[in-house]
């Protein structure tokens, strides 16, 4: 009997100790609970826009809800591409030790392309295991203004001139508006002009030519001459170049073929404009606007055949519709 007892107290001393080493470890392991890492917010803002790219300076806010953490989470950017749903960029940035109840700016630089729209994730990765995710999206990226403190040159207006009309053509004086909006002078740009026919998108003439040094707070003014065929409606399109990059592009409208509203039938007739009325013989402040074209200057042939055939077939096809 005594000897039963003896082995029945050695098991229950030994599942007593069992017990107390079981739950010491549960008490420690609750005392000290692992960190648990949240994203409380993004933001985003533009760090450099380029003509086709943009830098996007992105702040992820990491907040620790537990206990002290190591250092050895990251917070891993996604961007996918909302049209294709394809990746289109994916970077990690650690975040280093963190206190309990601390919260901490993980900033990181992503590069995306300035068209499309984008979906943004950011994602806490600890120890290889994915945790606590936060996306946002974003648009309109192409809207954004190229950056000034690099070009420091903004196109303020363009005057049109008619120099000449006869059977080739009209030649128009286009007067380009430079403005240094920077802090420093600017370098010698290449600005490249182009006569586009608004319809047909056809190109009439276009020619290079150069900016030159443009100090401060100055505005210079940079002429060219474009020959184009009379009758039609123009696009002057003027882009900036800084070696093989646009850094700054504008346009303006010249209507050699205008047209107006009647009110009472809502009818549009042309206003026959007569380009010779307005051809400029003398040369017009030649202080201010002078010919700068370069050796970069290139003569483009008009389209006059093409719309002619164009118009005749146009022509043919309204009266066999009203005759009918």
């Amino acid at each position: 009997m005594t000897k039963k007892y003896n082995k029945i107290s050695f098991i229950l001393i030994l599942l007593i100790v069992i017990s107390f080493a079981a739950s010491s470890g549960c008490l420690r392991e609750f005392d000290e609970p692992d960190a648990q890492l949240g994203i409380r917010d993004i933001e985003m803002s533009a760090d450099s826009v380029k003509s086709t790219y943009v830098w996007l300076n992105v702040t992820t806010y990491v907040e620790n809800l537990g206990a002290d953490s190591d250092g050895n989470a990251t917070v891993m950017l996604k961007a996918f591409n909302e049209q294709t749903g394809l990746l289109e960029l994916k970077q990690e940035a650690d975040i280093g030790p963190m206190d309990k109840d601390e919260t901490k700016a993980v900033n990181q630089i992503i590069r995306l392309p300035n068209s499309g729209s984008y979906r943004i994730s950011a994602t806490i990765v600890n120890d290889g295991e994915m945790g606590y995710d936060r996306w946002m999206t974003l648009s309109g990226l192409e809207r954004l203004p190229t950056d000034q403190q690099e070009t420091g040159i903004q196109i303020e207006g363009i005057d049109f001139i008619a120099r000449a009309a006869n059977s080739n053509g009209v030649v128009i004086q286009n007067d380009i508006y430079l403005k240094n909006e920077g802090v420093d002078t600017t370098k010698d740009y290449r600005i490249l002009v182009k006569a586009r026919e608004m319809d047909a998108r056809l190109i009439a003439d276009k020619k290079w030519i150069s900016s030159g040094e443009i100090e401060p707070e100055d505005t210079i003014i940079r002429s060219v001459n474009l020959t184009v065929p009379d009758n039609y409606n123009y696009i002057v399109e003027v882009s900036v170049w800084d070696g093989n990059t646009v850094v700054m592009t504008g346009e303006d409208y010249v209507q050699l073929n205008p047209e107006k509203v009647i009110d009472r039938d809502q009818l549009v007739q042309n206003k026959n404009v007569n380009t010779a009325d307005f051809v400029v013989e003398d040369d017009f402040d030649g202080a201010y606007a002078e010919d700068t074209e370069s050796e970069y200057a290139e003569e483009s042939p008009g389209f006059t055949t093409i719309f002619t055939a164009i118009s005749l077939i146009t022509a043919l096809y309204i009266i066999r519709r009203r005759s009918q």
